[in-house]
């Protein structure tokens, strides 16, 4: 196993459990106690996790992994829900994405369908993360709008007045969420207050509202809120989703497409 794998595997165990142990974690990644030490120092120079005697603790109350860590985690179900929501848009149109795996995947998903590729206009795409608009700006057909702002380094996005600045003066036919948690209570939510600020204020420019999230992310909370479930108009999940989970949704006047 690669140090970036054996890295972004640790991070995930210590996501879930909260505390990691050593002798543990060797165990569950069948590498030497002596290496996960090493890990371990390494990923806490870094502030992704806090050293303790004999183990690792995650770092903060609200911890996210950064994205290079997050890619491999539901990768198949991630590229289905990509390629849907790809196909709800028609050429043309004016496409919002936040940052996010998952909003990652529906760029690309984007960039290789044949029709936007030759269409007139071509797709307008509007983002606030950094990688995406890197991912796009090579390819002629899109026009690409990058907002300003401060990046943060978890996620490569944008946030902060410059990114309000220019989302307050545009519109977009669809914006497609990608979100740490979606709740039909509570709704989508995300990690950091200033990420959901922006990713609101993209939905408040939007005719429709997509969210975009694997089923371990339904029924979850987070702290902060970007938008209610009632202002979401199709949630795009994989085929584990609950039928629960689903009549609850469709309550709210939202359509689920699982695949």
């Amino acid at each position: 196993m690669s140090r970036d794998a054996r890295w972004k595997a640790l991070l995930e165990l210590l996501v879930e459990r909260g505390r990691l142990d050593v002798e543990e974690a060797a165990a569950d990644l069948a590498v030497s106690a002596a290496t996960i030490r090493r890990d371990f120092d390494q990923l806490a120079e870094q502030q992704m996790l806090v050293r303790t005697r004999g183990g690792a603790v995650v770092h903060g109350v609200s911890y996210e992994l950064p994205l290079r860590y997050k890619t491999a985690r539901h990768a198949s179900e991630k590229q289905r829900i990509a390629k849907a929501v790809a196909e709800l848009v028609a050429p043309g149109e004016a496409v919002g994405l936040t940052g996010g795996t998952t909003t990652t995947e529906v760029a690309r998903a984007l960039a290789v369908r044949g029709d936007l590729m030759n269409g007139t206009p071509g797709p307008t795409v509007v983002t606030n993360a950094l990688n995406i608009a890197n991912e796009l700006a090579v390819r002629p057909q899109f026009k690409i709008v990058l907002t300003g702002g401060v990046a943060r380094p978890q996620s490569y996005e944008l946030v902060g007045p410059l990114a309000d600045g220019v989302l307050s003066q545009i519109t977009v036919d669809v914006a497609v969420l990608g979100v740490v948690a979606f709740d039909v209570t509570h709704g989508a939510a995300a990690h950091d207050e200033a990420e959901a600020a922006i990713n609101r204020l993209l939905c408040e420019r939007a005719e429709r509202v997509v969210v975009a999230a694997d089923s371990s992310k339904l029924g979850r909370r987070a702290f902060a809120r970007i938008c209610s479930a009632e202002s979401v108009d199709t949630l795009v999940t994989d085929t584990a989703v609950g039928p629960e989970t689903v009549r609850r949704f469709e309550e709210t006047g939202g359509r689920v497409v699982a695949v």
